[in-house]
């Protein structure tokens, strides 16, 4: 996703533009990899140096809510990164050292149909967690 079908859903849902939120787009449009709300405070507090945590949090939760973030829990904190644009069904291998994201074309669901008979599957999520090739 970009920031201008960001803005485009924000708008859609009664949300101001600010500068704060501009910047956060910014940085997560620039980068692929999953960050914290800590790593996005230390930034931009040199920016914004009255930002507080809980603006940070509150604004993510809001563009996860909306689909413009997804997000992941690595070590018990939550990271989160720009929604991927992909539209085949897909899951990704996620590094827990630099945050970087790999694609993976296939569905553990396809393996998992014959234990899951009689049972309706609404929805799922599959990540596999590690360290990639530049981390290894």
């Amino acid at each position: 996703m970009n920031s201008v079908k960001a803005w485009e859903i924000l708008k859609n849902n009664g949300y101001k533009r600010t500068n704060k939120r501009e910047r956060l787009l910014q940085m997560f449009e620039a980068n692929d990899k999953y960050v914290t709300a800590r790593q996005l405070l230390d930034v931009l507090t040199v920016e914004y140096p009255g930002m507080s945590y809980d603006t940070i949090y509150r604004n993510l939760s809001t563009f996860v809510a909306l689909g413009i973030l997804d997000e992941t829990e690595l070590s018990g904190e939550r990271h989160f990164r720009m929604q991927c644009d992909a539209t085949e069904h897909h899951h990704h291998f996620i590094c827990m050292d630099c945050g970087n994201v790999k694609a993976l074309e296939i569905c553990p669901m396809d393996m998992l149909g014959p234990n899951l008979q009689d049972y309706q599957v609404e929805n799922h999520k599959f990540e596999i967690y590690g360290k990639c090739p530049q981390c290894h």
